[in-house]
This record gives C-alpha cells, sequence and structure tokens, in this order.
C-alpha cells in the first residue's frame, strides 16, 4: 500500500516480511522500548500493538503506565560515523535517502540535534533503502558509499547533499562527486560494480529482523525512537540517558 502524506513514517513493505514486526527469538513485548510521538501532539510513551495498521502509530493513553524499557543491540562496525567514538549517546538512525521523513528530520532535527550535545554524540548511518517505493532509494545509498569508498568524511557531505535535493539520479550524484573532489572514474566504477550490495542488503535483513518497518528509525544507546521527531523527542530520551535515568 502506497503511504498517505498523512503518515508520518512511510511503511517499509517486502512480501516475505509483510506481517513480520519482531523475530520470536526476543520473546514477547519487544517493541516495548519504542518510544513513539505524533506531530504536534503532547508526548507520549507508545507500546506497538503486534500487527498495528499499515503506516499508523500507536499512542499510549495519557494516564498509561511507563513501559519497561528495551535496549536493542546495533551493530555499527564498519558503518559511516560522526562523531567521537567514545561519546555518551550512538544513535544509529535507518534511513533512506530518498525518504521524505528522513529529508524533514534531516532538515528540521539534524544539525540542531547534534548543536544541542556538542562532543556527546556518535552518529551512526544505516541504509534500509524503501526499494518498493523509491526507485533512487537503492542507487542514492550505493553511491553515498561510493563516496565514503575515496573518503570517509566525503561521506557526510555527500549524505548532506542527497538529504537536501529531492531530485535524485545518476547525473545528479557525479555532480555532487565532481563539486566534492572526487576521482569520477573510480566513483562511476564503483556506481556500477555492485560492491556495495551486499553491505546494504545486510542492513536491509538486520533492520527486517529487528522489527523496524518505517524510515527513519533510531536507536539512540539502543533505544528506539520511530519516525521524523522534533529534537525535543530526543532530547526527552538523552537527557534521561545521561542522567542515568534509564535502565
Amino acid at each position: 500500500m502506497i503511504p498517505t502524506q498523512e503518515e508520518d513514517t512511510i511503511t517499509f513493505k517486502r512480501t516475505h516480511f509483510y506481517s513480520v514486526l519482531v523475530v520470536m527469538a526476543f520473546g514477547l513485548g519487544i517493541l516495548t522500548g519504542y518510544f513513539v510521538w505524533g506531530r504536534g501532539a503532547t508526548t507520549q510513551y507508545a507500546v506497538a500493538p503486534a500487527q498495528p495498521p499499515s503506516g499508523a502509530l500507536a499512542e499510549a493513553p495519557v494516564n498509561a503506565a511507563p513501559p519497561e524499557y528495551v535496549r536493542y543491540d546495533i551493530s555499527t562496525d564498519g558503518r559511516p560515523s560522526t562523531g567521537p567514538a567514545d561519546a555518551p549517546i550512538t544513535i544509529v538512525e535507518f534511513s533512506d535517502f530518498q525518504c521524505p521523513f528522513c529529508r524533514r528530520f534531516y532538515q528540521e532535527t539534524y544539525q540542531a540535534l547534534l548543536a544541542a550535545y556538542p562532543g556527546q554524540i556518535r552518529f551512526v548511518y544505516r541504509n534500509l533503502p524503501l526499494t518498493s517505493i523509491h526507485p533512487e532509494a537503492m542507487p542514492s545509498a550505493i553511491a553515498s558509499l561510493c563516496a565514503q569508498e575515496q573518503s570517509a568524511d566525503v561521506f557526510w557531505s555527500f549524505h548532506d547533499k542527497l538529504l537536501s535535493n529531492e531530485q535524485l539520479n545518476r547525473d545528479v550524484y557525479l555532480t555532487y562527486a565532481s563539486n566534492l573532489g572526487l576521482d569520477i572514474s573510480k566513483f562511476e566504477a564503483c556506481l556500477d560494480s555492485g560492491s556495495y550490495d551486499a553491505i546494504i542488503k545486510e542492513d536491509m535483513d538486520f533492520a527486517i529482523n529487528m522489527g523496524v518497518n518505517s524510515t527513519p528509525t533510531f536507536f539512540v544507546n539502543g533505544l528506539a525512537i520511530v519516525g521524523a521527531q522534533p529534537l525535543s523527542a530526543f532530547q526527552q530520551v538523552i537527557d534521561k540517558e545521561l542522567a542515568g535515568e534509564i535502565p
């Protein structure tokens, strides 16, 4: 089903995983650690139902007891990251460069979030291209990793450019690569090589097996936040985490 503009997240749909939100091995209640906020609504903790309506977010009643916190083990090995390696807060984003809600997060929250906690956040990017609805999701993911191949620092410049532009295509990637001083011949060969297909698929499979079904989805020290949330939503989790208030 193609999501409507009113939805706060884009549903990730793959046929053989359509009804799977959680791997059974994690046990009952795995999603109770998710923090879900409606845009413009009062902040609430929420527990996702086992099979929520497509694209829907579940809100807890105002008087609901806070759910237990669940930390997920999210690997960051070999993934693009920015910020101190020993930062007290690690945020892993599962994202799609063609996703409008990922772009919204980047434009409205990303820089403000890093500025609010200078030197305290390590931000990690993992790919979750929604290939069924975004034809440039996979090519743009590949392009970003081809940029990283030539310079780890360039990945983030390339990342910023991709999320600042709604029009994504091969010519755009080549223009960005040229503007960033990359070797265009190597970059173009990388685009066609298929060398990053496996690592992107690994990210996708990991996310799906964790129960992630929308972009962007974030893990703040393993605590999940779903959607293009405002700065205040992240601050509520980060401030508690820094204060040692979350088990």
